[in-house]
Parts: C-alpha cells; structure tokens; sequence
C-alpha cells in the first residue's frame, strides 16, 4: 500500500473519439517511395518523404528554379568550412548555369579561397604550429592579401573584387579553376567580403592596414546591400556555413535597404548547416520575412554531402526538361 496521500488521478471519465474523426498531419500519401534502381537523381528526390526538411528541400529547388529563370538574383553567402570542403567547383559550376549570381564570404573563406589559388593547398594544421606561434604566418598569404586590398581600397574597389584583381596576375594556372575568388572575378560575378578585425591571419601581419581593410570591407557591406535590393519579389539568399558574421550582415543588408525605401518582400532564404545555429535561424530564415512575405527553410547536413547532393538535383532537373 502506498504510503503517500495523493491517490492516482482517476482516468475513467476520459472522453475518447474515433481515429477516423480526428485525422492526422502524416498520412500515407505523404511517405517516401522506393527508390528503383536506375530511376535517376530527379526521382530520388521526387520520392522522398512529403514532410519537415524534404518537403524544404524541394521548396529550396523550386525558388532556385524560378529566380534562375526570372533572372533574379541568387547570393550565397558562406563561413570558409565550405571552401576547405572542396566545394568551390560545384558552386562555380551553379554560377556558370545561373543559379549563383554572387557570392559573400567571411574573412576565411576568402583566406582559405585565395591560398588555393596560389598554393593549390589551404587549412593548416593549427595544433601542432599554435605552441611556437607559426599559425596564420604563411608569408605569401598575409603579404599578398594586404597588399591587394590596400592597392584595392586605393582605386575605391572592396576586398573581394581586390582579391580576385590579384588573383587574376598571380594565380598559378593549374590552381586558378578551384578558386571562387579567381573564377568570379574573371566572370564578373560580384564577391564581397566580410571581415571583423582581429579574426582573420592577415590582420597579424606588418603589411595589414586598418583604414584599407575598414574601407574595403565598407565597400563591399554597401555593395552587398545593392546586391540584397534586388531580391524583391523572387530572389534567392542562401547562408552556408556562416553562424555568425554572415548572418548578421544580411539582417542589417536588409533593413538598411527597407529603411531608404527599397521594397523587400516575397523572396526566399535557406540556411544550410551542420548545426542550426541561433543567428542563422532568427536573422536568414525567420525575421526577414515578418509581414513581408517570402519564406525560409533552414536544412541540416554537412556541406561536402548537401551542396552536391543540390548541385545535383538542379542539372538532373535541368538536363531532364
């Protein structure tokens, strides 16, 4: 016998109703269906699940589709995990079929981007040169990179297109097809670049000047808000990789533009990660679209696997039609 004074609450008085009456959000037509071999890429994702993220995920390719089509612009901004990933070549190649009219980058994705276009190697390893000090002093990459953004800030230019002004004379020609930095540039394709000073190795070294790097990174914030004005009413922001920096540039990107008068409604913004951080989720995809309309969707999975994977779908549904 019990030894407490509260007795089990009584559950005979419980109305209950049929299954049939109250429904239910999951029904069967919603599950996936097998995938059979040789169906291709297009049936694949065709056939997955009617809910939560592979419903996103095929709203994701749906808004790339139209704002390719409509000629609406489609930025990716992305943290340098991305670049040390491999993916510069599958994102130049959705450049070059439309579907990434301009890129923003952080401090070390530009860093990661540059040194592959003039090493062919990047991402060193920091705990075993952190003890001595050696981290972040490669010399070609801090004399190089503050050397073409001051020459950059000097002509009015931003980081990015510095860079890849830079790139463009010294890249090595084997290197130079793996670099976002160098390939943008040749093609004209706006890069911008965001930095916070004191985050990023070539602010170490002796050659960095504050003003140019202030300048320019001005340069491209102002540049990267024209670049956001235009995503009215059908263009595409896609935060890949960014927890932090990127995400808060955007959400200021888009109240400036509001603030002056420039309609923003009814576009779409994704957040693809690894984690689903709090910036990434508030700032890309939920309060950009509060009364304006639009939606986001946020899609969890790592870059080396999810970025191919939507790479992919595009150019099976592309090529399919």
């Amino acid at each position: 016998m019990s030894i407490y004074q509260q007795q089990p609450f009584d559950l005979s008085g419980l109305n209950t109703i049929p299954i049939r009456d109250r429904g239910g959000k999951v029904r069967i037509e919603h599950m996936a269906r097998v995938y059979r071999k040789g169906s291709g890429l297009a049936a694949l994702i065709e056939g997955l699940p009617g809910i939560l993220a592979a419903d996103s995920f095929r709203a994701v390719l749906a808004a790339l589709r139209r704002a390719r089509d409509q000629d609406k612009p489609i930025i990716w901004g992305m943290g340098g995990h991305v670049v040390k990933c491999g993916l510069a070549p599958t994102l130049l190649h959705l450049m070059r079929r439309g579907y990434a009219t301009a890129f923003a980058m952080n401090g070390s994705t530009s860093i990661h981007d540059f040194e592959i276009a003039i090493a062919g190697c990047t991402s060193e390893d920091v705990e075993s040169v952190l003890p001595d000090g050696r981290f972040g002093s490669a010399e070609e990459t801090g004399r190089e990179m503050n050397q073409a953004i001051a020459a950059g800030a000097a002509r009015g230019c931003g980081i990015g297109e510095s860079l890849g002004a830079r790139l463009h004379e010294i890249a090595v020609p084997e290197f130079a097809p793996f670099s976002l930095l160098h390939q943008a540039y040749e093609a004209r394709v706006p890069v911008t670049v965001h930095v916070a000073m004191g985050t990023d190795t070539p602010h170490t070294f002796p050659q960095a000047d504050g003003a140019a790097i202030g300048a320019a990174t001005h340069h491209d914030f102002r540049l990267f808000c024209s670049l956001v004005a235009a995503l009215h009413q059908g263009g595409v922001y896609i935060n890949l990789g960014s927890a932090v920096v990127l995400p808060e540039v955007f959400l200021k990107a888009v109240s400036v533009v509001r603030n002056v008068g420039v309609p923003l409604r009814e576009f779409t913004t994704v957040n693809f990660d690894f984690l689903q951080h709090y910036r990434p989720r508030a700032n890309v995809v939920s309060r950009p679209h509060a009364n304006a309309g639009g939606e986001g969707h946020a899609i969890t999975g790592h870059h080396e696997l999810m970025v191919p994977l939507l790479a992919a779908a595009l150019i099976e549904l592309d090529d399919r039609e």
